[in-house]
């Protein structure tokens, strides 16, 4: 969601499954008047919800984002997707932020993850 420039370089730690993750993919217009104060608003409302794993985040160089939202159950998703105040920020990116998009939600069945012993761990998950 948000530029992450800050954040700790670690992946989102791998879960038991089953869990559900949304895969965010866009290309942002020049227009992005609002944007990150909006996008932090987004990634702690989102973080307040229960069933809510955490994100993974990444931008290429030529403006290709990606978000890797994780959560629990469906549940947790469909609180995420049918939101009031996340409803509006969708409404406000299709109008101003967004060039294109697209959104894939998929139900993980296997997952695992490797960290090399003294690297630093996402404060995030933590």
């Amino acid at each position: 969601m948000s530029d992450h420039s800050e954040a700790a370089v670690a992946p989102v730690e791998a879960y038991e499954p089953p869990y559900y993750v949304a895969v965010f993919t866009t290309v942002r217009t020049e227009d992005q008047e609002g944007y990150a104060e909006t996008n932090a608003r987004m990634e702690e409302l989102v973080k307040s919800l229960p069933g809510y794993l955490g994100m993974d985040h990444a931008q290429t160089p030529g403006g290709l984002g990606i978000t890797v939202s994780y959560f629990r159950d469906a549940d947790a998703l469909t609180r995420w997707r049918t939101d009031v105040e996340h409803r509006t920020a969708q409404k406000r990116g299709r109008a101003q932020w967004y060039q294109s998009y697209s959104l894939h939600v998929a139900k993980v069945e296997r997952s695992h993850g490797f960290t090399r012993a003294g690297a630093p761990r996402n404060p995030a998950v933590d």
